[in-house]
């Protein structure tokens, strides 16, 4: 199996999980001194880093730049939508959804041979 196509969207979940509670995980602790929130993102921001720079290294060559780009976007929605659902307790509504198939289709569109 080519490690270069399977290991970039594998390696870009992983580090759209952790990026996601960098951005997003300190709203369950409001009472957080901003710095503490802060601290604490960078501190997972550099661990999925560890994961979004070899992706997109690996990734490279057998995807163009604008694919890893869009896959990583998609990949980031699909992370997101259950992190709001399960640990932010928010409703996912008719209308993210509907976004998310627009993105989905830019994905299609991307992976089209171009002429």
């Amino acid at each position: 199996m080519n490690t270069s196509l399977i290991a970039p969207p594998l390696l870009l979940l992983a580090s759209n999980v952790m990026m996601t509670w960098a951005w997003y995980g300190h709203l369950k602790h409001p009472a957080w001194p901003l710095w503490l929130a802060v601290l604490t993102s960078w501190g997972i921001a550099f661990f999925e880093y560890c994961l979004a720079v070899p992706a997109n290294r690996i990734g490279y060559g057998t995807y163009s730049g604008q694919q890893l780009k869009v896959m990583q976007e998609v990949i980031t929605l699909i992370v997101f939508a259950g992190f709001s659902v399960w640990v932010l307790g928010e409703p996912l509504r008719w209308n993210y959804l509907a976004a998310m198939l627009c993105l989905v289709a830019a994905v299609a569109f991307i992976f089209l041979p171009s002429r």
